[in-house]
């Protein structure tokens, strides 16, 4: 870990422990690859169960700050919605899904600050997600800012929620099929 990196600070100051710092960092870390590997299970383990998953719609309106509505949803799972996505995953009739994508996440720009709850932590971080399926040789790049909260216990770190801002307010890819 770089010397930046051991006192990590958010817009309004709060630092947070360069321990837990690398310790979201991980868990991102861990989260992309199972996903990139195909291990829904093992990543469905790391989500708690009060889970809210939202993607809000973005718009190209200005001024800047009214460009994402959080009243309308391209998506809004709760932990039970992913387990139904997961099952469906499973039967090989998720059309969208058959062939599976090959998958590359690179996460990055990441902050963490403590959350206004004990326990909790607001971490927010970009994503680059590379997608390809089959022999198709065209591919997807989705990028997005993901505001998280994760919660602390027992040296654990669970996902309690995400919000996905995607980055384009006219998606490239066909569907969504895959978990941001």
């Amino acid at each position: 870990m770089t010397a930046a990196a051991s006192s990590p600070t958010s817009a309004n100051g709060t630092t947070v422990d360069g321990d837990v710092y690398a310790a979201v960092c991980t868990f991102l870390a861990t989260e992309a690859r199972l996903l990139d590997e195909g291990r829904e299970e093992e990543w469905f383990k790391l989500l708690a169960d009060d889970l809210l998953y939202t993607i809000p719609i973005r718009q190209a309106a200005e001024p800047r700050s009214a460009e994402v509505n959080r009243k309308a949803f391209r998506l809004r799972d709760t932990k039970a919605d992913i387990r139904l996505r997961l099952n469906r995953l499973a039967t090989n009739h998720a059309y969208s899904e058959v062939p599976p994508s090959r998958t590359m996440r690179l996460v990055g720009s990441v902050t963490v600050t403590t959350g206004q709850w004990h326990g909790l932590l607001e971490v927010s971080s970009a994503l680059l997600l590379y997608r390809q399926r089959g022999i198709d040789p065209h591919f997807d790049l989705i990028p997005c800012r993901r505001n998280d909260i994760l919660r602390r216990w027992e040296g654990n770190l669970t996902l309690v929620s995400r919000e996905v801002i995607l980055t384009e307010t006219s998606l490239a890819t066909p569907n969504l099929g895959v978990l941001l």
